[in-house]
């Protein structure tokens, strides 16, 4: 785990964090003595809803005070459940008419501070109810005993119902039914690729090896249920978790049955340090396996920091049977699927665009972008055929040479660039080999794998070395066309293939500024194509080489690579992955000719 941070301590982080987040909200007020967050404007006509719990959680539970959610929040230290008295200040700042819920996990030190406040409210002539929600699945039966499951983010998904219902006016009983209903309703279960560090705090947590998962984690670092010191693929980590939630032959965790058509609210929670991409990647394995496994479609999904540990590397997924929890409570499965729509103005509403009007399958939700392909006229080019094997020892080279290379292309590309590089080009030369398997040069056509080449780094390749060989192969496709026309001399192949190359380089030209010497790719492309100009391919690839080496000894002048300042002139840098990408496959075309 990582154990920087910028804050090297946690003394006074929590009063700082709190600070800045009323500055930038001015219906939020902080009692900065006890770290309770309270909207101003709360409505006393209102039931007030109150929640908290240790700091590093955040947005929960100071990101959810506002209209429609919670009236006050009340932070702890970090990890650590706030005291009594705080609670009690929570409670005065958010007077209401009709009472007072306090919504907590299910853990000890939150239980009994916040149960203490409720009976000295009580005892004060305030009507203030209590619910503890212990949600996660991977604490059984019997390992729960008397204490019962601990809680994760599906108590963020019972607050915003909640608030819906007290927002919409209603009464302390309603809403109090409303919220055990649904926290009796309620899975949950998390995973963690490694453990978060609290800043300042000396001492080694426990840790994940560093290619396995922890299954049934707590948000406080706490052990899972079960450790794998090889994490499985993704997709069979997430048919576990929801197995855990979901089967109902599992006596230990069958905590609730979902039964087919019951309307579900579906919640994934970043635990602060998973990437958007792989979110939304997450999000769209857990609805496919849903689907195909359960035949559930939930009604309402979010996604995003619900309820996070620190910067941890790991996620939970929640799921709500709002069908079971209506037979229970006033309120109706379409209630409470308008209260979930409520909108508020809290962290909820960045993650609210999930949200689904009706339910639909998986397959409905996307539009068939399959459209059948015009058919391409024939061009003389396609009449410019080469030996079938040759061809396709060359391309097979060229896509075995850039795979070989993508570990040094990615390492040099993260230390002096965005590191895509060399997932750009693997992914274009997959795509290549794919095409191969499927008899590409099974007719030695040379326009025939021009224009497939074309099309994969168009639709295959992104980043700026994607642009540039989309533009290249354009170009190519053009110059060997129009040539060959005028030349018409299959003898001429070499000389036909240098020239094309020199003008389609020429043409790269008017699209990036980069020439030899700005550490790119142009510093291999360049003397590659002059020197094949000339109809010796060995000694084009020479000046292919050369050209990368180079590089090595340049300063860089374009790209994100001219922000790394300090370098000087005898400085010798990893070599421009770009470059040394496109030397590499000129390679593999050497080799692939001399192969027997």
């Amino acid at each position: 785990m990582s154990t920087r941070h910028l804050f090297k301590s946690s003394d006074g982080l929590v009063v700082k964090s709190l600070r800045g987040l009323v500055a930038y909200n001015s219906a939020l007020c902080l009692d900065e003595t006890n770290r309770v967050i309270f909207d101003t404007a709360h409505d006393s006509s209102q039931v007030s809803l109150i929640s908290g719990g240790g700091s590093g959680h955040e947005p929960a539970w100071s990101g959810y005070v506002g209209s429609n959610m919670l009236a006050a929040s009340v932070s702890g230290d970090i990890f650590a459940s706030p005291r009594t008295k705080q609670v009690l200040s929570a409670i005065e700042r958010v007077p209401s008419g009709k009472g007072v819920i306090i919504v907590v996990g299910n853990y000890t030190g939150d239980c009994l501070h916040f149960g203490l406040a409720r009976e000295m409210a009580l005892s004060n002539g305030v009507e203030c109810r209590l619910i503890i929600c212990g949600d996660d699945v991977s604490v059984g039966t019997n390992k729960g005993g008397l204490v019962g499951r601990r809680g994760l983010a599906g108590q963020i998904g019972v607050l915003k119902l909640m608030g819906g219902a007290s927002g919409t006016g209603g009464s302390l009983d309603d809403v109090y039914d409303l919220g055990l209903a649904l926290a009796k309703q309620t899975v949950s279960i998390a995973a963690t690729l490694d453990h978060c560090h609290v800043p300042g705090r000396q001492g080694e947590h426990t840790t994940v090896p560093d290619n396995g998962i922890e299954i049934g984690t707590g948000p406080h670092n706490e052990p899972g249920y079960k450790k794998l010191d090889t994490m499985p693929a993704a997709e069979e980590v997430i048919r576990q978790l929801l197995a855990y939630c979901l089967d109902a032959s599992d006596p230990a965790r069958s905590y609730v049955r979902f039964e087919p058509g019951d309307e579900t609210l579906l919640l994934i929670s970043n635990f602060g340090g998973m990437s958007y991409l792989e979110m939304g990647a997450l999000t769209d394995e857990v609805l496919c396996q849903l689907e195909a496994s359960y035949n559930m479609v939930p009604s309402r999904i979010y996604s995003g920091p619900i309820e996070t540990s620190l910067n941890a590397p790991a996620f939970s997924l929640s799921l709500i049977n709002m069908t079971a929890a209506a037979k229970t409570c006033a309120y109706s499965v379409h209630q409470m699927k308008e209260f979930a729509d409520v909108k508020t103005d809290t962290h909820w509403e960045s993650m609210a665009g999930n949200q689904r009007a009706h339910r639909r399958s998986r397959n409905q939700q996307f539009i068939n972008s399959k459209q059948e392909i015009t058919q391409r006229l024939p061009t003389p080019l396609d009449s410019l055929t080469v030996d079938p094997d040759l061809l396709e020892k060359m391309l097979r080279c060229v896509c075995d040479a850039v795979i070989s290379a993508e570990p040094d292309l990615t390492r040099w590309d993260t230390a002096m660039g965005d590191g895509d590089c060399g997932e750009t080009v693997k992914t274009g030369a997959t795509f290549l080999l794919n095409a191969l398997n499927n008899n590409l040069a099974s007719s030695g056509s040379i326009g025939q794998v021009l224009r497939t080449i074309g099309d994969l780094v168009e639709s295959q390749m992104g980043g700026t070395l994607g642009g540039i060989l989309g533009i290249l192969f354009v170009s190519l496709q053009a110059a060997m066309t129009n040539n060959f026309t005028n030349t018409k001399d299959l003898a001429s192949l070499p000389l036909l293939w240098g020239t094309a190359l020199a003008e389609a380089v020429e043409n790269l030209g008017r699209y990036t500024l980069a020439k030899v010497g700005d550490r790119t790719v142009m510093d291999t492309l360049i003397p590659f194509s002059q020197a094949l100009r000339g109809g010796d391919f060995d000694a084009a690839v020479e000046a292919a080489i050369q050209g990368a080496e180079a590089t090595k000894r340049m300063a860089p002048k374009l790209g994100r690579a001219t922000y790394i300042g300090g370098l000087s002139n005898e400085t010798e840098l990893p070599p421009d992955p770009g470059a040394w990408a496109a030397m590499e496959a000129i390679k593999g075309l050497q080799r692939g000719m001399n192969v027997s």
